[in-house]
């Protein structure tokens, strides 16, 4: 049996910075904070191994709920995260692109989001999807209704060439942190064969360790696709010549 022992794609629900920082009596922004710094140590891991394309979910649709300050503090993070980060993460060869609803954000969001995607939209060594106002049903939607406005028949094929994410390979490995065992609206049409791995750590903790742990459980499956063990071993065992 053939393993890619390195996902080429690995997604990741970045979930915990607001327990996080309610262990330590803070509020919940300073762990968003720190968030971003585990979110720059998690970039750099993953292209130290291998990992060609990153995905996270920073903010989500559903996020709005939260209490308003809570959303402002987001938003101003973001802002001042893509001002002081983006000259680093663009010396560093790693392209940036936003995915989700652009409708609803703030000018200062969205003129740094366009610069940051322009700026490092040549490069090549890490791809780095960070998922904004996003949600997986909404994903869906407005791929169906861009084919709609096309008159294209919605065939799964058509549908996954409209999706926010046709610009990569589906992910291979789905990471979440923080201990809860659900996939919260994310990446649902992309992750139908992704393999999924739960950790208890909180977002700001997780390191390279965290990292290198779900990446070998993840290389110690079998990746089927609907086959059997029997068919994939015949399809990787060598042909004998002579």
């Amino acid at each position: 049996m053939t393993v890619q022992r390195v996902p080429y794609h690995i997604a990741i629900v970045m979930d915990g910075n607001g327990r996080w920082a309610n262990k330590r009596f803070l509020p919940r922004i300073a762990g968003h904070k720190v968030g971003v710094d585990a979110l720059k140590r998690c970039a750099k891991a993953c292209d130290a191994r291998g990992v060609r394309v990153l995905t996270v979910f920073a903010f989500s649709s559903e996020n709005w709920k939260r209490p308003s300050d809570e959303v402002s503090g987001l938003m101003d993070l973001f802002a001042i995260a893509l001002a002081r980060e983006v000259p680093q993460l663009n010396a560093d060869g790693v392209q940036l692109r936003f995915i989700g609803e652009r409708q609803g954000l703030s000018t200062r969001v969205l003129k740094g989001i366009q610069q940051a995607e322009a700026v490092t939209a040549l490069n090549t060594r890490l791809v780095l999807n960070v998922c904004f106002n996003y949600g997986g049903r909404w994903d869906i939607v407005q791929a169906a209704a861009k084919l709609a406005a096309q008159g294209i028949l919605p065939t799964e094929q058509h549908l996954s060439q409209a999706m926010a994410l046709a610009h990569v390979p589906d992910p291979d490995l789905v990471i979440r942190t923080g201990g809860e065992l659900r996939i919260s609206n994310f990446l649902l049409w992309q992750s139908a064969y992704s393999e999924f791995v739960f950790v208890d750590t909180l977002w700001p903790d997780f390191d390279d360790a965290a990292l290198a742990a779900a990446i070998a459980s993840y290389a110690g499956r079998e990746r089927r696709f609907g086959k059997t063990s029997d068919q994939l071993q015949l399809v990787n065992t060598p042909t004998r010549v002579g």
